[in-house]
């Protein structure tokens, strides 16, 4: 077989699998649709571009998607080493600022001698013999779904994701407004916090739960996963809902005072140069209006100036288990590789990590090698087993969480089972990567 594979899509997926691939001597072209077309969340030229929040999570070794970060760099990941060349304060979270972030991807993608990025858009699945990885992400046209669909015979899955707003760092009303990460209080923290007493918590959920949302069309039904849910939805839930979840105030005692909070609502820095601000944990389908009216009422964003409203969009994803084996390519026509969202998997880090996984195994399968998935008891083995193993009519999309990974083979104290998973997945990696 050539040395030779098309890639479909530019996202972080696209550029993972590109990169692995052609650090393993393949030809890449890497096709990316923008700027012809745009979907309805990507605003920029170029690749890699970020359309939700800025942070690609934790960073702690001891928890899932630290260990597959780690992971990921063991494997000589792409996206962690543009991650960190710009990373932006975030406490033991990882965010990026996402202008440069997008930029040195795309950068990467020029220069290197093996990959041609061609910019045109691609309707339907190549007829080739050389491999082709589809990571056209959860925005995936109508057109290429529809060619998709063709193959598999069966009806694609839909859910929504929506889009947290980011506000003017200088707009902020810093008399209100307390640096502070959860826990820390040795440091001034990498998160400003706006706190809230009892009334103004009630205040503001009275105000959100009768605020105007934006409509649904007539053939859209709403299939929110778990770890984004809007906030008006978490809201409906229940009056403390909030205060269980983004709005905790938990280990944000006032530096100054000592006091805790009845509610707190956290803002973490967008950009290196910290002028802009995420509202962590409001992703929202609200009327632009009506964003502006109900967040203005939090203490410390009256005067808030919105760089940038939430909004919500389909993401598409096929049923895994039915349509992949364990190297990712569908089992109708092996050569084809999906990756990304579209593979059924959640979040930024478990997109390129799929990414990462189909460029390998597209680079081995050019050289007649072995295609082995990774051990289940690995973050990325873990992930692997919930594409493929799980039951077809329950399937949703997942982060990497604990819960995907093997049973513990005894009891311990739950403060120690991430640091022993972590131990073990990275020896387990270790092995895998010695039998290539």
């Amino acid at each position: 077989m050539s040395k030779q594979i098309q890639i479909i899509g530019g996202g972080l997926a696209g550029c993972e699998a590109a990169w692995q691939a052609a650090e393993r001597g393949c030809a890449v072209e890497l096709y990316e649709m923008k700027p012809t077309r745009f979907s309805p969340a990507h605003e920029s030229e170029m690749l890699g571009e970020l359309v939700c929040s800025n942070s690609l999570r934790s960073n702690a070794p001891d928890s899932a998607v630290g260990l597959l970060k780690e992971e990921m760099r063991r494997l000589n990941s792409l996206i962690m080493r543009v991650a960190e060349a710009t990373a932006v304060p975030a406490g033991t979270a990882l965010a990026v600022d996402r202008s440069r972030f997008a930029a040195q991807l795309t950068q990467t993608m020029a220069e290197h001698p093996r990959i041609t990025v061609i910019r045109k858009e691609v309707n339907e699945l190549p007829e080739t013999s050389a491999p082709v990885i589809l990571a056209t992400g959860p925005l995936t046209s109508e057109a290429m779904t529809a060619s998709l669909l063709q193959l598999t015979g069966t009806q694609h899955l839909a859910f929504y994701d929506a889009i947290a707003p980011i506000v003017a760092a200088d707009s902020l009303n810093m008399a209100v407004i307390y640096r502070k990460s959860r826990w820390d209080d040795d440091t001034p923290g990498d998160y400003l916090n706006c706190p809230m007493s009892e009334a103004e918590y009630n205040a503001f959920i009275d105000l959100l739960g009768a605020a105007q949302t934006v409509p649904l069309k007539a053939f859209e039904e709403p299939k929110y996963f778990e770890g984004c849910l809007p906030i008006e939805v978490m809201c409906a839930r229940g009056r403390d809902t909030l205060r269980f979840g983004p709005m905790k105030p938990v280990g944000l005692a006032h530096p100054q005072t000592g006091k805790e909070p009845h509610a707190v609502v956290q803002l973490r820095a967008e950009n290196c140069d910290g002028t802009a601000c995420n509202l962590v944990g409001f992703q929202t389908k609200l009327t632009y209006a009506e964003q502006k009216r109900v967040f203005r009422t939090i203490p410390g964003l009256e005067q808030a100036e919105f760089v940038r409203l939430g909004s919500i969009h389909r993401n598409t994803f096929i049923c895994a288990p039915e349509l992949l084996d364990n190297s990712l390519q569908m089992k109708k026509l092996p050569g084809l590789f999906l990756a990304g969202q579209l593979s059924g998997v959640e979040g930024y880090v478990e997109s390129a990590a799929m990414g990462l996984l189909a460029g390998i195994n597209a680079a081995r399968l050019t050289s007649g090698q072995a295609m082995v998935p990774p051990p289940a008891g690995t973050a990325l083995g873990a992930l692997i087993h919930h594409l493929t193993a799980s039951d077809p009519k329950h399937f949703q999309p997942s982060n990497v969480n604990f819960g995907l990974f093997p049973p513990l083979p005894q009891k311990m104290r739950k403060r120690n089972r991430g640091e022993y998973r972590a131990e073990l997945a990275l020896k387990l990696l270790e092995e895998w990567k010695g039998g290539w």
